[in-house]
């Protein structure tokens, strides 16, 4: 007798699991950080790539904390590349976009998989012996068949999901002096957050 009432109370507390299942069927997809670049051109979306675990945690900090916000793509080149991230372009004075930062640069992270791709995004430097990039200055490659001179020479840390259209309509713009646009070109940077359904329906990738 007493084995038959374990036996029933085991399928009871049993059976309350599986209804507690039933009743909540959902279960959380984990996601994915990635970059949202918002111009007045469009929108650029960015993965950072997890093979270079400094730069993708520098550029998601610098983009959480707001500190790209109202840079400018102080630098462009048409069929090269776009840059920018420097926080000297929130500024009045031209003269000395391409100069600032946040006082600290990131150890060269290079992988022999990455290169300079169409829309590959790149860390840009000073002239350095060890190649350590900028702590907040970045490139997007618009040469459509790709800069591959940089490879290993310059960090490529991401690339562009979707946007490759804006990011090379950016690079078309009438520029002055040291290729800076005659029209500030301001960035808004923001960590959006996609499950891998999402990446796979919304920009055809799969991490």
């Amino acid at each position: 007798m007493k084995k038959i009432l374990v036996l029933l109370f085991s399928a009871i507390i049993g059976f309350g699991a599986c209804s507690k299942k039933e009743e909540n069927p959902t279960i959380s997809e984990p996601t994915e950080s990635i970059l949202e670049i918002k111009t007045s051109f469009g929108n650029m979306y960015v993965w950072l790539y997890k093979q270079t675990p400094l730069h993708r945690a520098n550029y998601l900090a610098h983009a959480d904390s707001g500190y790209l916000d109202g840079t400018t793509f102080h630098r462009v080149v048409k069929d090269f590349v776009i840059q920018g991230g420097d926080p000297n372009t929130k500024d009045t004075i031209p003269s000395n976009d391409g100069n600032g930062g946040p006082g600290y640069t990131i150890p060269a992270e290079f992988v022999d998989s990455l290169k300079h791709d169409y829309g590959s995004i790149g860390a840009a430097r000073t002239n350095n012996p060890e190649k350590a990039s900028s702590g907040s200055q970045f490139y997007i490659v618009t040469d459509k068949n790709g800069e591959h001179t940089l490879d290993k020479n310059y960090t490529i840390f991401g690339k562009l999901l979707s946007g490759h259209d804006i990011a090379y309509l950016i690079s078309s713009q009438t520029v002055g002096a040291n290729n800076r646009p005659i029209t500030d070109i301001k960035m808004d940077v923001n960590v959006v957050q996609k499950t891998l359904s999402q990446l796979k329906s919304e920009f055809n990738f799969i991490p």
